[in-house]
């Protein structure tokens, strides 16, 4: 049980992360942040396992406190996530080191209080923030959102199949297998495009041409595992395959599948998820749609500013639909919601289309046979 784990070892465990933590080199770390912010959290971790609760009010509490002290001791905000993802980092190594097995249950717990504490530090470090952040520092927090929420969900996706994989019931080479692989394989892509965090400021894009239905195909396994842990269906309808799109292609599967994830995590227990795809003449559309109940009236106006959350479930930082809407502009396209009163909701990514002639032609340009000389 991960309770054990972390109680047993968490002296080891504060050990590890102030080591991570005093490797910063500027700011130099306080006291209060070596002493105080870790082996609380752990403390208050092991107390929401025992009691099987997603999280408790004492870790969002606490957590308050250390953003504001972060912010204090000019820390970037970026520092927050770096702490707390010491402490997952610091877990899962040690958990893998002494071989021993994470629940599914747990491990959602560990995120969910994770979760908790990032959102409540973040929180606190804005509101105690006195200097006014220009537009271009906004932009720049998104973009670094961005990676940090698509890397933490990559990992929590490839932690998942691990799990499964444990079990021995599924061979590495089945569909479990592959959800693994293409998210180790989505790790290392994610990570040389914040190499290349440069080209993005001049807005430089890996821009590609593929099918819309290449990446329906490519995010849909992952998703159907992460449905069958909620208690969920998934329905995929691929639409238009022939469609294609000139776009960024790992920026814009992010997009749908940070959609799909919240999705998940408000639509009803039992219900359905629905991806699908569809094209007109000049546009093609990835859908998303819930089964959540329908949304508050005036809701939509706001659900995709950054740090917004739309329910009592607190869970995550509010930043996943905020990085969807800049995936989506930066592929020169937008994203919209439509309520469907007391039944869900449907999120929208709309992309300009490729004319049909324009693969047509490449593809014959490539056969077009050499002349004679």
């Amino acid at each position: 049980m991960l309770d054990a784990l972390v109680a047993e070892n968490r002296d080891e465990l504060v050990r590890r992360c102030r080591v991570k933590v005093a490797m910063r080199s500027t700011p130099t770390p306080t006291p209060q942040e070596l002493e105080y912010g870790v082996p609380l959290f752990l403390d208050q971790l092991v107390d929401a396992l025992r009691r099987r609760l997603p999280s408790t009010p004492e870790i969002g509490q606490s957590a308050a406190l250390h953003g504001r002290s972060l912010q204090l001791h000019g820390f970037p905000v970026s520092q927050v996530v770096h702490d707390y993802g010491d402490v997952c980092q610091s877990i899962i190594e040690l958990a893998l080191l002494l071989n021993a097995p994470i629940s599914v249950e747990d491990f959602r717990t560990l995120n969910r209080c994770l979760d908790d504490a990032i959102a409540s530090g973040v929180t606190e470090y804005e509101r105690g923030s006195e200097a006014l952040v220009s537009a271009k520092s906004a932009r720049e927090d998104e973009r670094f959102g961005f990676l940090a929420h698509e890397i933490r969900n990559l990992v929590g996706t490839a932690t998942l199949a691990f799990e499964v994989l444990r079990t021995g019931d599924v061979g590495v080479g089945g569909s479990t297998g592959g959800v693994l692989q293409r998210s180790l394989f989505g790790l290392r892509d994610l990570t040389n495009r914040s190499l290349a965090e440069v080209r993005l400021r001049h807005d430089v894009r890996d821009r590609s041409q593929f099918g819309i239905g290449e990446v329906i195909t490519e995010v849909a396994p992952a998703a159907a595992l992460e449905a069958h842990v909620h208690g969920l269906s998934l329905k995929v309808e691929a639409g238009d395959v022939a469609a294609r799109v000139d776009a960024d292609r790992p920026i814009l599967t992010a997009v749908v599948a940070n959609l799909l994830q919240n999705a998940f995590k408000f639509t009803r227990p039992g219900t359905t998820v629905t991806l699908r795809g569809a094209a007109t003449a000049d546009r093609v559309l990835i859908e998303v749609e819930d089964e959540c109940g329908g949304l508050p009236d005036g809701t939509t106006d706001v659900l995709f500013q950054p740090f917004v959350q739309r329910s009592a479930d607190r869970t995550g930082l509010g930043l996943g639909l905020a990085m969807c809407r800049w995936g989506a502009e930066v592929n020169d396209g937008h994203i919209s919601a439509r309520n469907l009163p007391d039944h869900g909701c449907v999120f929208t990514v709309t992309l300009p289309r490729l004319p049909a002639f324009a693969g047509h032609q490449a593809m014959a340009t490539a056969r077009r046979p050499g002349r004679c000389s």
